[in-house]
């Protein structure tokens, strides 16, 4: 583990953030920071906020109390992406849509974007299915797809909710090795898992119980 954060470097931060479902608060004062170059996990039981509170980080929920700061791009990647099976999409586009927002929603891809796709493609080692149906890959291939997305983004903000779930042991070392790889890049990092390997090569580990922050 790495020293306490220099919260100078901070990117993005929740301050006081209280999250409701049906009236009653499962998000409680939380207050956290993340910052360039770290790779931090949340991690916590079932049922303890973690995802609620990378969605609130990502900006896809809005907390009933609180302030959400984000200093730069932020790219989300959920556990699992709801794309209609019947949408005839390839990983190819799946992942492309990771830099429309370096370059605004439906413009051409130039050069360089292409080359960002490529290497996404790439470093999650699914090049060979490119041209495949979003559709038809195992449950790990889309999840290395949404990954692959994440990376095009290039953004300063990646959050990841359970990236190495249902992969088998040699993925899981790519993956981890690619977060670490976007930590030393500059851009905060932030997962939930349970995924010990992962809570292992984290710099920081932010625990969650019943909707706080415990440590």
């Amino acid at each position: 583990m790495s020293s306490p954060p220099v919260f100078a470097d901070r990117l993005a931060s929740l301050d006081d953030v209280h999250v409701a479902f049906d009236g009653v608060d499962v998000v409680c004062g939380v207050d956290v920071q993340f910052v360039r170059g770290e790779l931090a996990v949340i991690a916590g039981p079932n049922g303890a906020g973690k995802s609620t509170l990378l969605e609130v980080l990502a900006g896809t929920r809005m907390p009933r109390r609180g302030i959400r700061s984000v200093d730069g791009s932020v790219a989300f990647v959920p556990q699992r992406a709801a794309i209609p099976p019947r949408l005839p999409v390839t990983v190819r586009d799946v992942v492309s849509v990771g830099v429309w927002g370096r370059l605004g929603l439906w413009r051409r891809l130039d050069a360089s974007a292409r080359a960002s796709v490529s290497q996404s493609l790439s470093r999650l080692e699914i090049s060979d299915l490119a041209a495949s149906p979003y559709a038809s890959l195992s449950g790990g291939q889309q999840q290395r797809a949404l990954l692959a997305h994440g990376l095009a983004r290039r953004a300063d903000v990646l959050l990841l909710d359970e990236p190495t779930t249902g992969l088998d042991a040699e993925s899981g070392v790519r993956i981890r090795s690619v977060l670490r790889a976007e930590a030393d890049r500059g851009a905060a990092v932030v997962c939930v898992s349970h995924d010990s390997a992962l809570l292992e090569a984290a710099d920081r580990i932010v625990r969650v119980e019943a909707g706080r922050v415990v440590g």
